[in-house]
């Protein structure tokens, strides 16, 4: 019986507050660009303290025929737009797509948060006149999982992730281990969220959302800095396309690089107070599962997402396996958290920064809090450097931690 095979990334689509497609969110990230921007029509919501959020400029949902649009909120077109470019990008031709040889791993917090408050809208001023099962599709908590299988004619696994922050780092981790261990032979994994008033309340109920700087978005959020005072709600999507090393070169395929490991566990403690002690399991289990050594990786990307708690429970649990010796930092700074799209919005720009040879800063990031454990931060501008191995780590609500680990090819 052959052992587990390697895995590799063919095809990249990513649609951001930075903009949509890879080299356009590639050169924004070079150029130290903000996603944030004032929403001031939140000023209607009685108590709501922010005023911040990363949306997606300009999205160009044209992309996606009208026909497999009418289930889509917004979030399973933000899905369906960096997924119709990974598919181009990785080559996969229509019989490969249905042959069933090809499953699907896509997550998101929830589903279109727009349409259910539409239809919730609609449901008590009207009843169920005028509504259609459609409006429900757009909502549903699979409905990017379903939305793409339908539209891509997937006939293999389709597995639908929804943990909060790790819906898409999970999804990642899913496809992994189903093409490494034969499953399948290519896998489309990564998720989705769209920008919601519900989100930013949220956040706000927990005093946890960036609120001194309301007129002044290019200057949060601010990962690790003492002067940090909370996240900034997002919104995106990030698509891998994942096949074996052996199939990807028969193919004559792009690789962008190798996943060698995952982790993923949880704190088993509460439900929003995040423990270093499982940030670091997670950690850990990525490096065993790819056989290497905290040495032999040359940059962390953090979760960082520039609150209170989380930025020095993650500083903890990082410093503890690796020191101060490994470049880090958060690419929150320039999108904003973009909840359940991170784990996958990350990867992609982990990959961008493997290609073109630099590690981009923590925007914002000024004066390291000096409650974090000591790590190597990198602030200011961008650090050339080569890159063979690369962790992205992500962490989320109910004590859920994942940890990637990419290798050039």
């Amino acid at each position: 019986m052959s052992g587990p095979r390697r895995v590799v990334v063919t095809g990249v689509g990513v649609t951001s507050p930075l903009g949509t497609g890879l080299e356009v969110v590639a050169a924004a990230l070079r150029a130290g660009t903000t996603g944030v921007r004032v929403h001031p029509e939140w000023a209607a919501c009685e108590g709501l303290a922010t005023r911040l959020g990363a949306d997606v400029p300009d999205l160009p949902a044209e992309r996606i025929p009208r026909k497999a649009a009418r289930s889509m909120g917004r979030v399973s077109l933000l899905a369906a737009v960096a997924t119709q470019e990974a598919v181009s990008q990785a080559g996969l031709d229509p019989d490969l797509l249905g042959s069933g040889r090809v499953g699907l791993a896509y997550g998101s917090t929830h589903g279109s948060t727009s349409a259910q408050e539409a239809f919730n809208q609609h449901l008590a001023r009207s009843g169920i006149k005028g509504l259609t099962i459609s409006s429900y599709l757009k909502f549903m908590s699979h409905t990017c999982a379903a939305n793409l299988a339908l539209q891509l004619g997937i006939r293999g696994r389709v597995v639908s992730t929804c943990s909060a922050c790790t819906s898409a780092s999970q999804a990642i981790g899913a496809g992994y281990e189903a093409v490494r261990h034969g499953l399948q032979e290519v896998m489309i994994v990564g998720g989705a969220e769209e920008l919601h008033l519900l989100h930013a309340a949220t956040f706000d109920l927990m005093f946890a959302t960036s609120t001194r700087r309301n007129d002044r978005p290019d200057e949060t959020p601010r990962p690790f800095d003492q002067d940090r005072d909370g996240l900034v709600v997002g919104e995106g999507a990030g698509t891998l396309v994942l096949e074996t090393l052996e199939g990807a070169r028969a193919r004559g395929a792009r690789i962008h690089a190798e996943v060698i490991g995952y982790g993923t566990n949880c704190d088993g403690t509460h439900v929003t107070s995040p423990s270093p002690e499982g940030m670091r399991g997670a950690i850990e289990r990525a490096l065993a599962d790819a056989g290497l050594s905290p040495g032999e990786v040359d940059y962390i990307n953090a979760h960082g997402t520039a609150t209170e708690l989380g930025d020095l429970a993650e500083s903890q649990a990082t410093s503890a396996v690796f020191g101060a010796r490994t470049p880090f930092s958060s690419t929150k700074g320039a999108t904003g958290h973009t909840l359940g799209a991170c784990g996958a919005i990350e990867a992609a720009l982990c990959l961008v920064m493997m290609r073109d040879g630099f590690v981009a800063p923590t925007r914002n990031l000024e004066r390291v809090d000096p409650r974090c454990a000591p790590l190597d931060h990198v602030t200011g501008a961008p650090r050339e450097a080569r890159l063979d191995v690369v962790m992205t780590n992500n962490f989320a609500f109910g004590g859920i931690n994942t940890s990637l680990l990419l290798r050039r090819v």
